[in-house]
């Protein structure tokens, strides 16, 4: 267990937890370009709900990607190496998808816009699949917690580019800036990944590509049993579905409420981050207290509650003038709601993390994170149906109901324990 005190500070203070930083914020700007900047862009262009709902399967490669993770398992990059390798061609790749992504036009080049999108979220969740596999060959058993916390809190930090930085830009500057400016700050994840060394490889890569794709799966089922591996798997699904289905069109629902692109990207943007920042980073420190068991279960329970606040903003909205009661009403409301999704996620992480064996890092994290997106990928193309047909506030309520699953699911996969369960076969987390 990382010590608490001075311990825990000193242990924060690394440069392993630099690089944590490092790879949280470039594996959340992509992802955040695709949920915040792309919804506003086609909203302002007069793009339908509908249209930008569907627009969430141009993020399936965030679902399918542990189909080609053994590949990155499995193949050096000549030169640059296994994980540095990887990460450098994925980043300049993102840099130069996102620049282009901005020369297009949404109602001329809508095909193109798709295209585009696409390959960014192709290179995005390349580029998560080689970053979870580093950050676990990186990091110390006793620092998979706080690591996995300050990933997780850069990566929420990488949204405020894309949801805020860029939404003010965006009433100042022609689209193609605001693209290339956004898709600049892919580089200081370049510069790391030039700069750092590549890890120690925990039981050795693979050494055929049978072995890469074969053994990841054989591990976690014998290690788990069938029905235990299924239970995991099942709530790896459910524990995020009603709030990722309740933010995934949270930039049209706050332009719908009446709030310009400034005060999204000025109040709500900045009145998210810090909560999730102050809630990512108590929850991994809460966590070495806790044991990652409970956390799941009270950082849950504030995770779902929080959703509860969307449901009334959308019954007390839209307003017809937006004065500083309603700009504080909605900071409250996105304050909460990412105080819940901070704590949450950094136990979420954490539990992903305890159940990947090292030695298959790469393809297991990326069978369980895609695993994970699913909901945001596939039950986010139909947010926009559910709007124009329930309304705001009856769609928040169902995301309500969806969220109570994972929460009965924590009986059977992480019940409250006195001492803290570890997962026998993988490491521990603190």
């Amino acid at each position: 267990m990382t010590p608490a005190g001075g311990g825990v500070l000193t242990a924060l203070l690394t440069r392993r937890m630099l690089i944590c930083v490092f790879t949280g914020f470039s594996s959340g700007l992509p992802l955040y370009i695709l949920l915040n900047l792309l919804p506003a862009w086609l909203r302002t262009e007069g793009i339908s709900l509908r249209t930008i709902g569907a627009m969430a399967l141009i993020q399936f490669p965030y679902t399918w990607k542990f189909l080609w993770s053994p590949l990155i398992d499995r193949y050096v990059v000549p030169v640059l190496g296994r994980r540095r390798g990887w990460m450098i061609i994925t980043q300049m790749g993102l840099l130069a998808a996102i620049a282009w992504l901005g020369t297009l036009s949404p109602t001329g080049d809508l095909v193109w816009v798709v295209y585009a999108a696409t390959l960014i979220a192709f290179l995005g969740a390349t580029q998560d699949i080689v970053l979870d596999a580093y950050r676990r060959e990186l990091l110390a058993e006793t620092e998979l917690g706080l690591g996995n916390a300050v990933h997780v809190n850069a990566y929420r930090v990488a949204g405020l580019v894309p949801g805020s930085l860029s939404l003010v830009l965006a009433d100042h500057l022609p689209w193609a800036a605001v693209f290339a400016i956004t898709a600049a700050f892919m580089l200081p994840g370049l510069a790391m990944a030039l700069t750092v060394r590549e890890p120690a490889t925990a039981g050795g890569a693979p050494k055929t590509l049978r072995q890469a794709v074969v053994e990841p799966f054989r591990e976690f089922i014998g290690r788990a049993g069938t029905r235990h591996a299924l239970l995991v798997l099942s709530f790896i699904f459910l524990y995020k579905l009603g709030d990722s289905m309740c933010t995934a069109l949270a930039t049209p629902f706050y332009l719908d409420m009446g709030f310009s692109k400034s005060d999204i990207g000025l109040i709500a943007k900045n009145a998210g981050l810090w909560p999730s920042v102050v809630g990512g980073l108590l929850g991994g420190l809460w966590m070495v207290k806790l044991g990652i068991d409970r956390a799941l279960w009270l950082f849950g329970v504030v995770q779902v509650a929080s959703i509860v606040g969307f449901a009334w903003l959308a019954h007390v909205g839209p307003f017809p003038a937006i004065g500083v009661v309603e700009r504080a009403t909605l900071a409250l409301v996105i304050g909460g709601e990412a105080l819940g999704v901070g704590l949450g996620t950094a136990a979420f992480v954490a539990y992903i993390a305890r159940e990947t064996h090292p030695r298959f890092g790469a393809t297991q994290f990326a069978l369980f994170t895609s695993l994970a997106a699913v909901p945001r990928t596939f039950a986010n193309a139909a947010t926009g149906w559910l709007v124009e047909q329930l309304g705001w506030p009856g769609f928040f309520w169902l995301c309500f109901a969806l969220a109570l699953p994972g929460m009965l699911l924590l009986v059977k996969v992480a019940p409250w324990s006195p001492v803290p369960a570890t997962s026998s076969g993988a490491e521990t987390v603190p």
